[in-house]
């Protein structure tokens, strides 16, 4: 019998095991627990390392400093989060995010309280294979979780018009942001790369070795070519059309090579 490997990461301790409980009644599934973010990467590595990788992640929309915090014992729980306080919701789909990343094998499950197009389809985007209700009957949760380990992607019906229309949205968006990012110099996309990194602009003057009232002018006509009145708008309409940061660990861009 082929034997399923599923981590829960949930930080409401009585959820996850009640959980964790109830899939381990399987005579195909074994589970483990994990009550954070970082916990869970660990269990993932450890898994690696003892040649036991995990299949499934089944991870909290709301799980709170989903891949921050301190270290801690692997599986233990942090304590309860009162409502209203700690990380902001959402930080379940950056752990998704994280996992397609370093462990592009394991299919990840969002369990959510409640349906969410938008926050669905960005879990969708993040690489999560699906997004079912937290109160789902557990016949349903092992139909998703075989389901997504056949290649599946599984949303609840009544979510699937929203998360579509959310899905091309973004899709027009983000070929909207690429035709106007091609519009730019090879200077400019590189002072705009320096912009999605966070420097202002006499950082971006040193890092490209150009006076500062020059960097201000490639601002502007970064601006002006992308649309925008603001640094925010410009660095939020870059990520969309996926320009990626300037590497500030790495060495400083040389003169040689390089246009005012």
């Amino acid at each position: 019998m082929v034997r399923i490997r599923v981590l829960v990461v949930d930080d409401h301790r009585i959820f996850a095991e009640s959980l964790a409980a109830a899939l381990a009644a399987e005579p195909d599934v074994d589970v483990s627990a994990a009550g954070s973010g970082p916990a869970a990467l660990r269990c993932l590595e450890r898994g690696v390392s003892e040649g036991r990788r995990f299949d499934v992640l089944l991870v909290d929309a709301d799980l709170s400093g989903a891949t921050g915090g301190p270290a801690g014992a692997t599986g233990a729980f942090p304590a309860q989060r009162e409502h209203g306080s700690g990380a902001p919701p959402g930080d379940g789909l950056a752990l998704v995010a994280a996992v397609r990343t370093a462990h592009p094998g394991v299919r990840t499950v969002v369990l959510a309280e409640r349906d969410e197009p938008r926050r669905a389809a960005h879990a969708l985007q993040a690489g999560a294979s699906g997004w079912v209700a937290k109160d789902c009957s557990l016949s349903r949760l092992l139909a998703v979780v075989r389901g997504v380990l056949r290649e599946e992607t599984h949303l609840p019906p009544a979510l699937l018009t929203g998360v579509l229309r959310e899905l091309t949205q973004a899709r027009k968006h983000r070929t909207d942001s690429e035709r106007l990012v091609e519009s730019l110099t090879p200077r400019e996309h590189e002072v705009l790369r320096c912009m999605v990194a966070g420097l202002g602009r006499k950082d971006v003057a040193a890092r490209l070795f150009l006076s500062p009232h020059t960097v201000r002018t490639h601002m502007q006509n970064v601006l002006g070519k992308l649309g925008v009145h603001s640094t925010l708008a410009a660095v939020a309409l870059a990520r969309r059309a996926g320009v990626r940061p300037a590497d500030l660990a790495g060495d400083v861009v040389e003169r040689s090579g390089q246009l005012a």
